[in-house]
């Protein structure tokens, strides 16, 4: 088992935590688990740590309750390590060290919903194209769950939003000066006025956000979008595609940027930074009808 010092301020719950999650491996393993990596071999080849040192995290965080060991083979056994509740409860904090990181380690400390063309985080982003996103689930605002990757059509078209209101006075304070925040109303509109050429193209639109699917229902309503707009509240998504985010008001949110995934739910096209909400979407469409053309 690897040496573990153990912290004996019972009281403190962030010392009780460092406890189980202290290590930087054991997050590692856990950021990937939540990015669908759910094997030993895969989970070797994506951390590039040694298979004993992999087998004693695994361990630990199964012992622990973060992760549960279920079979998926017979002859031999072999095992998958996936997340349980408890281990998707350090969702958001994988995302605030994230958040952190770009903002103070890779950035320069401001708060932005959006960011340079040669910031770590648009590398990032753009390396998600040719990548799979995970099988998983969210609500929309009717208390659906929805898988983000529509069924029946070729392509989706995801668009990430920061968040959208129907009210003026729900939006947190300073938003209207964060850079990149407004324009979710522009870009939701726009996306709604230009569906018939998304389903025509061969697209499903789907829009998602952190926010509540209440507040997200109230804002369809209003703005009479004819699309789903999806909940990450509880960042799954964002965890399993390690999406950019920024934090205000205590939340964190999305920032703006659009992936188009086929219908093998691989990625084909991921626009970010955007600059241009319209052109963005333009640039969404013309993506899904190249890939309709070579297809």
């Amino acid at each position: 088992m690897p040496q573990r010092t153990r912290l004996n301020d019972e009281h403190c719950a962030i010392a009780q935590a460092l406890d189980v999650v202290g290590d930087w491996w054991t997050l590692l393993i856990v950021r990937d688990t939540a990015r669908g990596v759910h094997r030993f071999d895969a989970l070797q080849r994506e951390l590039g740590m040694s298979r004993k040192v992999l087998a004693e995290r695994l361990r630990l965080l199964v012992e622990t309750g973060v992760l549960s060991r279920e079979p998926y083979q017979d002859r031999p056994v072999r095992y998958e390590y996936r997340l349980t509740p408890r281990g998707r409860a350090l969702l958001p904090v994988l995302i605030a060290l994230q958040d952190w990181g770009d903002t103070w380690v890779l950035g320069e400390g401001e708060t932005m919903a959006t960011a340079t063309q040669a910031s770590g985080e648009t590398e990032r982003v753009r390396e998600l194209v040719g990548t799979k996103v995970p099988m998983l689930r969210l609500p929309d605002y009717d208390g659906e769950s929805r898988d983000p990757v529509a069924s029946g059509t070729p392509y989706t078209v995801l668009y990430c939003f920061p968040g959208a209101y129907a009210r003026k006075d729900a939006y947190p304070p300073g938003w209207a000066g964060i850079p990149g925040a407004p324009g979710c109303t522009l870009e939701s509109c726009t996306f709604r006025d230009q569906l018939a050429e998304f389903t025509a193209a061969g697209a499903t639109v789907h829009g998602v956000s952190s926010q509540r699917p209440d507040e997200q229902g109230a804002f369809a309503d209003k703005e009479r979008l004819r699309f789903p707009l999806l909940s990450d509240a509880d960042l799954t998504l964002t965890a399993a595609l390690r999406l950019p985010t920024f934090r205000t008001a205590g939340v964190s949110r999305l920032k703006r940027l659009t992936l188009v995934i086929d219908a093998d739910r691989t990625v084909i096209e991921a626009l970010y930074p955007i600059t241009d909400i319209e052109e963005s979407v333009r640039g969404a469409l013309a993506a899904v009808r190249r890939a309709g053309t070579a297809g």
